[in-house]
C-alpha cells in the first residue's frame, strides 16, 4: 500500500505535475519523492505507471531504481551503516562494540525489508544517523575550536538536520537532540572563566550560523526546487490561491491576470 502511495508522488515529480501534501518536500510522499523520483529518473523510469491500487504489476515499467537497486539503496543502507558504526566507535572507543552494532544493523529484518521498497524510512534513517554522527564528531573537536575539522562537522550537522526535517517532521526530534547538546556546550563554555566573552560570542555565532541559519536556508531551498520542478497543473491546485494557480501550465487560470 505504501509503495503505491509513495510511487504516485514520484510519478508526479517525473511528470512535473503539481500536487499537495502535508509533509516537507525531500523525503516522504512529495518529500522522498524528490530523492526517490531522481533515482527513478536516472534508472530509466518514465513516470507512466499509474500506481492506482496495491498489487498492480509493474510489467515493463522500470521500477528497480526507485526500489533501491542503485542510488537509493547505496545512500540509505550502506551510508547509514557506516554512520552508525563510526558513531558507535566514536562514543565507545571500542572496535568490537562498533562491529557488533554494524552486525546487528546488517541483519536487522526491519531494515532489510524497508530498504527493498519505495519508502522514505531508509532515507530518514540516513539523515538521522548522519546528524548524530556529525554532532558526536563535532564534540570530539571541542579541544580545537574553529579548526577546519571543527567547522566541517558543525556544518555537516546542520546539513543533516535540514535533510532529516526535509524528509519527515519526525526529524525535529534529532533537531531537539542537537539543540540540547548545543545548549549544554554553550553553558559549559559560559562557565569557563578562562574564556573571554568575545570568544564565547564567536562560539555562539558559529552555532547560530551552522545549526540554525544553514539548515533553514537548505530547508527553504528544498521548497524552491519543489515549486520550480512542479510547474504543471495537478491534483493539488485547489489548496492554493488563484494567483498561484495562474502560474501552473494547464490550469484553467494559467496566465490569467489575478489582482494582487
Amino acid at each position: 500500500w505504501d509503495e503505491t502511495h509513495f510511487g504516485k508522488k514520484k510519478k508526479y515529480y517525473i511528470n512535473r505535475t503539481f500536487f499537495f501534501d502535508v509533509h516537507p518536500p525531500l523525503g516522504k510522499k512529495k518529500n522522498s519523492s524528490m530523492l526517490i523520483g531522481l533515482a527513478g529518473y536516472l534508472s530509466g523510469y518514465d513516470g507512466t505507471f499509474p500506481f492506482q491500487k496495491p498489487g498492480d504489476r509493474y510489467e515493463q515499467h522500470n521500477y528497480m531504481g526507485m526500489r533501491g537497486v542503485r542510488l537509493y539503496r547505496l545512500v540509505s543502507n550502506w551510508l547509514s551503516l557506516l554512520c552508525f558504526s563510526v558513531q558507535m566507535l566514536e562514543l565507545s572507543k571500542s572496535l568490537p562494540a562498533a562491529l557488533l552494532t554494524a552486525f546487528i544493523l546488517i541483519f536487522d529484518t526491519g531494515c532489510i525489508t524497508l530498504s527493498q521498497y519505495i519508502l522514505l524510512d531508509p532515507i530518514l534513517m540516513f539523515f538521522l544517523m548522519g546528524a548524530v554522527l556529525s554532532m558526536v564528531k563535532s564534540n570530539s573537536c571541542a579541544d580545537r575550536p574553529f579548526s577546519a575539522s571543527w567547522w566541517f562537522w558543525l556544518s555537516l550537522t546542520g546539513v543533516n538536520l535540514a535533510g532529516a526535517t526535509g524528509v519527515k517532521f519526525v526529524g525535529l526530534f534529532v533537531v531537539l537532540l542537537v539543540g540540547l547538546n548545543t545548549i549544554y556546550d554553550l553553558w559549559d563554555l559560559l562557565g569557563n572563566l578562562s574564556l573571554s566573552l568575545v570568544m564565547f560570542g564567536k562560539h555562539l555565532l558559529a552555532r547560530v550560523l551552522c545549526l540554525i541559519l544553514l539548515p533553514l536556508a537548505l530547508y527553504t531551498a528544498m521548497f524552491a526546487v519543489h515549486f520550480t520542478v512542479l510547474n504543471k497543473s495537478g491534483p493539488g491546485d485547489g489548496f492554493f490561491s488563484s494567483a498561484f494557480q495562474s502560474q501552473l501550465i494547464g490550469n484553467n487560470l494559467h496566465n490569467v491576470s489575478i489582482p494582487e
